[in-house]
């Protein structure tokens, strides 16, 4: 038998890095995202050898381990790696592997490394029978990265990959609500076809730029706290136009929201990401915003339709790639074969 689990990707409109502590405590934060068909792709295989096995299928990196030992974090993937440390039951008296696959590189912005942790605590769920909700998943796996593994960075991609769907996420000291959006498919359909998603060409570590927005906050440097601040209204805002339908509306507060969010930390924009943005902007996109903690990776666009061709001739001419996508409805899925 083989259990599967794929967790989708996803985009950020407006509000990443209130979801990071100790802006998070302090203030509270929100986020409006969205999952699309992008993918973590998780496999748990049982054998009869006592020994566990973590494989990339991505990188072709394979690693074996003792079955009654904590798997060492040696840089290899440390992530999936915790996950097995968390739920690998004591008495296990036979071995497993898992495989990994992901369709956005690491450093992507689209919340790739949170989306592989809850792909494998689907696995271990699914196998163990664990009473898990999507609350519960996406705070282990907030758990694992942020605390156990000491990754910087906030809370919004293991909700957005638990839960799939539009969601206006609400972040408090102690709890966490997510808001699942009732988006009507025409402008959802909509939204989509005006949507330009392209991959910068670059990627990037976002632990370092997180950092530095953190400091910057703790430093309570007022363009920061202020721009912080003013995402959250303007989440607020994109939310209530999204579901009115006021997509022109929308694609203008895009705007607003990336350069807010480039007050936050200077890595967030660096000269190659802005150059692609002023030439979307050139070509006629009402607005847009680099993914996830900025400085490379994925970036997209609000273009009106007879505009978006324009845009991704422009992008393409210097080095980006544009992507094909749809939103994704759902969150976290696990099934078994055989």
């Amino acid at each position: 038998m083989l259990i599967r689990s794929k967790a989708p990707l996803r985009i950020s409109f407006a509000g990443g890095g209130t979801d990071v502590s100790p802006y998070r405590e302090e203030q509270g934060g929100v986020v409006l995202n969205a999952t699309i068909d992008k993918y973590s792709y998780a496999t748990l295989q049982f054998h009869e050898i006592a020994h566990v096995s973590v494989q990339s299928l991505d990188y072709d990196v394979i690693a074996k381990y003792d079955v009654d030992k904590p798997l060492p974090y040696d840089g290899r993937m440390d992530l999936v790696k915790a996950v097995i440390n968390r739920l690998l039951p004591a008495d296990l008296n036979h071995g497993l592997s898992v495989f990994m696959h992901t369709d956005a590189p690491p450093g992507s912005g689209l919340g790739a490394s949170s989306s592989s942790v809850v792909s494998v605590i689907g696995l271990f769920e699914r196998w163990q029978h664990l009473p898990l909700t999507n609350y519960d998943i996406a705070e282990l796996a907030y758990e694992i990265e942020r605390v156990d593994m000491g990754i910087r960075g906030g809370r919004q991609d293991q909700y957005a990959a638990a839960f799939g769907g539009f969601n206006f996420i609400e972040f408090g000291k102690d709890v966490t609500i997510v808001n699942p959006l009732r988006i009507p498919a025409d402008i959802v359909n909509e939204l989509q076809y005006n949507l330009l998603l392209c991959y910068t060409g670059q990627s990037r570590v976002s632990a370092g730029i997180i950092e530095t927005q953190v400091d910057n906050y703790i430093q309570r440097r007022t363009e920061v706290v202020q721009a912080m601040s003013e995402l959250k209204s303007i989440a607020v805002a994109l939310k209530n136009a999204l579901l009115q339908g006021k997509l022109n509306d929308f694609g203008a507060l895009l705007n607003d929201a990336y350069e807010n969010k480039k007050k936050m930390a200077q890595q967030i924009s660096p000269p190659f990401i802005e150059a692609l943005y002023q030439v979307g902007r050139q070509q006629g996109a009402l607005g847009g915003k680099v993914s996830g903690a900025g400085g490379g990776g994925f970036m997209f666009f609000y273009c009106p339709f007879e505009r978006k061709h324009h845009v991704a001739e422009a992008v393409e001419k210097l080095g980006a790639r544009v992507v094909d996508f749809q939103f994704e409805s759902q969150g976290l899925q696990t099934w078994e074969v055989g």
